[in-house]
C-alpha cells in the first residue's frame, strides 16, 4: 500500500500509477523491497516477544505449581490438593486428574464442568502418546517413567504441548516424591520400633536377673533338706513376695508402654480432686516411702479432668523416683496450685539431682541417669510412661534440678468445671 501511494503521489506523472522514467522503477522497487523486509523483521520481533511472554508465563506456572506440590508430604493430602493447585497455577476454569491406580478421579473448578467418563479417561491414559491442546480442552498423559499413570484434563487454559507435558511430569514426580517420603518414614518407624523393642528386651532382661536371682536363692534355701528357722523362713518368703511384686511391676510397665505407643489404652476422664489422687498414690507407694518424711500441701483446688488410675500411676512413679534417688530420711515435698485454668503439681526431693545435659533426656524411653544407672534398679520407662499419660490428658511434665541439691518434677492437668467432683474427695490435704 505504501509503495502504491509512493507511485501515485510522488513519481511522475503524479496522480497516475504510470511510471515513465526507468530510474523511477528502480526507486519504486527499492522502496518496495525495504518495506517488505522491514515489515517482516518487525513482525518477527513481535512474534518473538509474544513467544517470550508466553514462555515466561508457562515457566511461572511450572514454578508456582512445583512450589505448591513440594509443600505436601502426605500422599492422600497431595492427591486431594493436586487439582486445586493445578487450577490456581494455570488459571484454568476446570482441572481434573485421573489416576489408573485405584481408578480414581480428582477435580476442581467450575462445578458445571464434567470430566470424560472413567472408561474414556482410562483409554486415553493407556493410549495417548503425547499432550494435545485445543480451544476447548487440553489433555496430557501422566507417566511414571514410561509406564502410564493417569491423565490431566484442563479447560479454560491454553499451553504449548511441551508445557502440558511438563505439568503432567511435575504431577507424576510429586506423587513419586511423596510416596518415597512416606516409605522412608515407614522404614524409619520400623527401624525405630525394632530398636526400641531391642532396648526394651535388653532392659527388662537385665532387670529380671536381680529379682529372679533373689527368688531362686530363697526358694533353694526353703527346699534344702536342712531345717529352716521360722524367722528365716518368714524372711525368705518375704523376699520372694517382694521380688515377685518387682517382676510384676516390670512386666506391667512394659505392657503399658506398648499400649501407650499403639494408642490402645482407654482412658475415662472425670472430674477428680487432686488431694484424693495424691492420698491414694501415697498409700500405693507406702512401702518405698517408709524411710522418707512426706510433706504435702495442697489447698482447696478445683477438680481436674483426669483418669484416676492413670494419674495415680504418674504420682506413684514420681514419688517412688524421689525416694529411690534420695538418701534415707530425706524429705519429699508435694504441693499444687492453680494457674491459667490448669492445676500445677510439684514433687520435690533433696536427692542426687540431674545434670543439665540429661534433663531433656530423662523422659525418653529406657534412658537412665548415667551416674546412677549401675547403683539403682529400674528400666527407664517410668518417666516415659508418665509423660505419655499426661500428654493424653492435655498436660505436660518438666523437671528442674541441680546436681547434689535435688530435683523438682512439675506436671500440669486441666481444670474440669463441667460438673462437681465426686463426693468422696477432700477439698485439701496437708500432711
Amino acid at each position: 500500500m505504501a509503495t502504491v501511494c509512493y507511485n501515485f503521489f510522488f513519481l511522475p506523472p503524479v496522480g497516475t500509477l504510470t511510471i515513465n522514467d526507468p530510474q523511477n522503477w528502480l526507486a519504486l522497487l527499492a522502496f518496495l523491497s525495504t518495506a517488505i523486509i522491514g515489515s517482516r523483521l518487525s513482525e518477527r520481533a513481535r512474534e518473538e516477544a509474544a513467544d517470550a511472554r508466553s514462555r515466561q508465563r508457562e515457566l511461572e506456572v511450572l514454578y508456582t505449581l512445583g512450589r505448591e506440590l513440594l509443600q505436601t508430604e502426605n500422599v492422600a493430602a497431595l492427591l486431594n490438593s493436586l487439582p486445586l493447585a493445578t487450577l490456581r497455577a494455570t488459571n484454568a476454569r476446570f482441572a481434573a486428574i485421573y489416576l489408573l491406580e485405584g481408578d480414581r478421579i480428582y477435580r476442581a473448578g467450575d462445578p458445571a464442568e464434567l470430566p470424560p467418563d472413567l472408561t474414556t479417561l482410562r483409554q486415553l491414559a493407556l493410549t495417548s502418546p503425547s499432550a494435545e491442546c485445543t480451544e476447548l480442552e487440553a489433555q496430557a498423559p501422566i507417566r511414571a517413567g514410561v509406564r502410564p499413570r493417569g491423565m490431566l484434563i484442563l479447560r479454560g487454559a491454553k499451553f504449548s504441548r511441551d508445557t502440558l507435558e511438563a505439568i503432567a511430569g511435575l504431577i507424576s514426580v510429586s506423587i513419586d516424591r511423596t510416596q518415597a517420603l512416606e516409605e522412608i518414614a515407614r522404614v524409619q518407624a520400623a527401624k525405630e520400633s525394632e530398636r526400641l523393642r531391642t532396648l526394651m528386651m535388653d532392659s527388662i532382661a537385665h532387670e529380671l536377673k536381680t529379682p529372679l536371682t533373689g527368688i531362686k536363692a530363697a526358694a533353694t534355701t526353703l527346699l534344702s533338706s536342712g531345717p529352716v528357722v521360722e524367722s528365716d523362713r518368714h524372711e525368705l518368703l518375704t523376699v520372694i513376695n517382694e521380688e515377685v511384686d518387682r517382676l510384676n511391676r516390670l512386666v506391667t510397665q512394659a505392657v503399658e508402654m506398648a499400649q501407650l505407643d499403639t494408642q490402645e489404652v482407654h482412658m475415662t476422664f472425670r472430674p477428680e480432686r487432686l488431694a484424693v489422687l495424691v492420698e491414694a498414690a501415697l498409700v500405693t507407694s507406702a512401702t518405698i516411702l517408709a524411710d522418707h518424711p512426706i510433706e504435702v500441701k495442697i489447698p482447696d483446688l478445683p477438680p481436674v479432668r483426669a483418669d484416676r488410675s492413670f494419674i495415680e500411676k504418674v504420682l506413684s512413679n514420681l514419688l517412688e523416683n524421689a525416694a529411690k534417688y534420695s538418701a534415707p530420711h530425706s524429705p519429699i515435698f508435694v504441693s499444687a496450685e492453680e494457674r491459667s485454668g490448669k492445676i500445677i503439681v510439684n514433687i520435690a526431693d533433696r536427692g542426687i539431682g540431674i545434670d543439665t545435659s540429661e534433663q531433656a533426656l530423662i523422659f525418653d524411653r529406657f534412658y537412665r541417669v548415667r551416674s546412677q544407672s549401675h547403683y539403682t534398679s529400674g528400666t527407664g520407662m517410668g518417666l516415659a510412661i508418665s509423660r505419655a499419660i499426661l500428654e493424653a490428658h492435655g498436660g505436660d511434665i518438666t523437671v528442674t534440678s541441680q546436681p547434689g541439691q535435688g530435683s523438682v518434677f512439675t506436671f500440669t492437668l486441666p481444670v474440669d468445671d463441667s460438673k462437681p467432683a465426686p463426693a468422696d474427695g477432700k477439698p485439701a490435704l496437708t500432711l
